[in-house]
C-alpha cells in the first residue's frame, strides 16, 4: 500500500493510534470516575456530555486554526491537553467533581481544534489522491483502538484508580505531539491565505460557515454524514433496550455488540480511501448511510445473529459518511478557510450524536425501542437515497475568498 511508504501518512496514522486509544480510555474512566465518586449514573452520563459540548463552538474555534500556525497549533494544543490531565491528580472526592469536568471540557475543545487543525495540515503534507486512502486508514485506526482502549481503561481504573488513567492518556498526548512536530509540511499552497486582523472578531468566525452554506454539493455531503451520525446516536440509546428486550440476554451481551461494530468499522475504514478514489465523495457518503440504514432495520430483529450482522453493517456504514465529508471538506476548501470550514463540519456532524442520545433515552421510557431505530432507519434511507439520486461534486471552479482574506504563504 502506498500509504503506508510516506513519512507523512505513517505520522498521522500513529497520532490516530496513540491520541485515540488515550481518548477512548480516558472518556470510560471519566464516566466509571465520576459514577464511583457519586453514585450517580447521571452525574456519570455528564462526564460523556462535557466532551461532545464544545464541538458546539466549532465555527468560532476554526478562527483561531485560521489564525495561527496550524502545526505548532496541534503541538501545542497536545501538549497543553496532557498538562491539563494532570491536575485530575488532585481529584479526591465528589467535591472535586467540578474539575473533571472542567478537564473533560478541555478535551472536548481540544478535540474541535484539533481536528480542525489536522483538516488545514494534511493537504500541505499529503497529494490530494492520498487524502481520502489516509482518512479511510485513520478512521480504521481509531475505531481499531476502540476494541482494546475501553477494556485496558477500565482494568486500570480498577487497579490504580482514575489518575493513573489521566497519566497514561497525559502520556499519549505527549506522544502525539512529537509525532505531529516530526510531520513535513510544503513551505505554501497554490491559492495559500491567511487571515488579517480585522476589527470585528464576530465576523472571521462565519467565512467558514457562510462557504459551507454557499458550496451546495459540499454541504450534501456533509449534511448527510451530519443526519447518519444523528441517526446513530438515536439508536445508539437504545442498545440496552435491543439487547434486554429483544434478544433476551444480559447487559454484558451489548459489549459483544460493540465489539463486531468496530470490526465492521475497521473493515470500512480500510474499504473507504479505494472506493473514494474510484467513485467520488458522495458514492461513499450515499452508500454508506444506505449500509447504515440496513444495518439499523436488522436490529429491530429479535435474532441475535441479524444484530450481529445489523452491527457489522453499521459499523461499515457510519465511517463511510463522515470520511467522504471530510475528505471533501480538505480537498474542495480554499487553504486560508479550512480551518474554519472543518471545525464547523464538525460541528455539523458531531454534535447532533449528544442530543440524540438524549432524545432516545426519554423516547424509552414512552415507546417501543423498535420506534427510534425505525426512525433511525428511515431517515438514513431517505438520506443515502437522496445523495445518491441527486448531488454531483464535480471539480469546483477557483474559490472566491472572502474580503477578510488575503493571498499570502500560509504556515502549517
Amino acid at each position: 500500500m502506498r500509504l503506508l511508504r510516506d513519512r507523512n501518512a505513517l505520522l498521522f496514522v500513529g497520532v490516530s493510534l496513540v491520541a485515540g486509544f488515550g481518548g477512548t480510555a480516558m472518556s470510560l474512566a471519566a464516566g466509571l470516575w465520576a459514577l464511583d465518586l457519586t453514585g450517580s449514573t447521571s452525574l456519570a452520563a455528564l462526564a460523556a456530555a462535557c466532551v461532545f459540548a464544545p464541538s458546539l463552538l466549532g465555527p468560532a474555534l476554526g478562527v483561531l486554526v485560521d489564525r495561527l500556525p496550524r502545526q505548532p497549533l496541534l503541538v501545542g494544543t497536545s501538549l497543553a491537553m496532557a498538562g491539563l490531565l494532570l491536575l485530575l491528580f488532585a481529584v479526591r472526592s465528589a467535591d472535586q467533581l467540578w474539575l473533571l469536568y472542567t478537564v473533560l471540557l478541555g478535551y472536548g475543545v481540544s478535540y474541535v481544534l484539533l481536528d480542525a487543525a489536522e483538516a488545514a495540515v494534511l493537504p500541505a503534507a499529503l497529494p490530494d489522491d492520498q487524502l481520502g486512502g489516509l482518512n479511510g486508514l485513520r478512521m480504521s485506526a481509531q475505531e481499531g483502538t476502540k476494541l482494546v482502549a475501553p477494556l485496558v481503561g477500565a482494568a486500570l481504573f480498577s487497579w490504580l484508580g482514575g489518575p493513573a488513567v489521566a497519566l497514561l492518556s497525559a502520556a499519549l498526548l505527549g506522544t502525539a505531539a512529537a509525532l505531529y512536530a516530526a510531520i513535513r509540511t510544503t513551505a505554501s499552497l497554490a491559492g495559500d491565505g491567511h487571515v488579517v486582523p480585522e476589527p470585528r472578531p464576530v465576523g472571521r468566525s462565519r467565512d467558514g460557515v457562510d462557504f459551507l452554506l454557499g458550496h451546495r454539493p459540499l454541504r450534501a455531503v456533509v449534511l448527510v454524514a451530519s443526519v447518519t451520525m444523528l441517526m446513530s446516536g438515536l439508536g445508539s440509546a437504545v442498545l440496552y433496550a435491543v439487547v434486554r428486550d429483544g434478544l433476551h440476554q444480559p447487559a454484558t451481551f451489548a459489549g459483544v455488540i460493540t465489539s463486531v461494530h468496530g470490526i465492521g468499522s475497521i473493515a470500512g475504514g480500510l474499504l473507504a480511501g479505494r472506493l473514494l478514489d474510484r467513485y467520488g465523495e458522495p458514492f461513499l457518503a450515499g452508500w454508506g448511510a444506505l449500509l447504515f440504514a440496513a444495518g439499523t432495520a436488522l436490529r429491530c430483529l429479535p435474532w441475535s445473529p441479524a444484530v450481529l450482522v445489523s452491527a457489522v453493517l453499521m459499523g461499515a456504514g457510519l465511517p463511510w459518511t463522515v470520511v467522504a465529508a471530510m475528505t471533501a471538506v480538505q480537498r474542495r476548501t480554499p487553504h486560508a478557510l479550512l480551518g474554519r470550514v472543518a471545525a464547523t463540519a464538525t460541528s455539523l456532524v458531531f454534535a447532533p450524536t449528544s442530543i440524540a442520545l438524549l432524545a432516545g433515552a426519554g423516547l424509552l421510557a414512552v415507546v417501543d425501542y423498535r420506534i427510534p431505530l425505525g426512525t433511525s432507519a428511515l431517515g438514513t434511507l431517505l438520506a443515502g437515497g437522496w445523495l445518491l439520486t441527486s448531488a454531483r461534486l464535480d471539480p469546483p471552479p477557483p474559490a472566491k475568498l472572502p474580503n477578510t482574506l488575503r493571498a499570502a504563504p500560509s504556515e502549517c
